[in-house]
């Protein structure tokens, strides 16, 4: 098996490599990306709880902890993929962090915790913008936000604002806060 490696690009672990496992679907979010994702967050995020639905590399997760967010869960169906978010949390030496193996939206399902950032970058082939809003919807705080990737511009979606957007290459990224919290 074929390891990738990411690196955290800020915070307390900044420059800490991530190890992760060559796994269909898994595509890490860019540094461009991520670096864009946390100046429209702010890149102190202490206090904030944190999930991150589809983890994957745990790069979104894992970046929001190195940056003080009180609680982050990290969650993938992907045996492997979750080995190594254990592995990596544990080498880092990171507290705060769950890391979960299931389905994504059977979480957002049955867990009752809110949450101030949920990050939403599913692989391509399975996505469902509105689907996966309407369901975190429920698990957000009222000001909260979502952070999508998608294959590509997502349109109006009934409910939410989209408050950022990007393109970068094939992912088009998007910040979304519910206009009615």
């Amino acid at each position: 098996m074929r390891i990738g490696q990411v690196r955290i690009i800020g915070g307390s672990h900044r420059r800490r490599l991530v190890r992760f496992p060559d796994r269909p679907g898994l595509r890490p979010t860019p540094d461009r990306v991520r670096e864009t994702l946390f100046n429209w967050l702010g890149q102190d995020l202490t206090g904030r709880r944190v999930v991150d639905l589809f983890a994957g590399s745990g790069a979104l997760g894992l970046e929001a902890a190195s940056r003080g967010a009180t609680e982050v869960v990290l969650i993938d169906s992907d045996r492997q993929a979750v080995e190594a978010l254990r592995d990596n949390v544990s080498s880092l030496g990171m507290v705060g962090i769950q890391v979960l193996r299931g389905d994504a939206l059977e979480f957002l399902r049955t867990d009752r915790r809110q949450f101030d950032v949920v990050f939403a970058d599913p692989p391509f082939a399975e996505a469902d913008p509105p689907g996966l809003l309407a369901q975190a919807g429920s698990r957000l705080t009222p000001l909260g936000v979502v952070y999508v990737e998608a294959p590509g511009e997502l349109g109006d979606i009934d409910g939410w604002s989209v408050l950022r957007r990007l393109r970068a290459g094939n992912v088009h990224a998007h910040l979304l806060q519910k206009t009615d919290p």
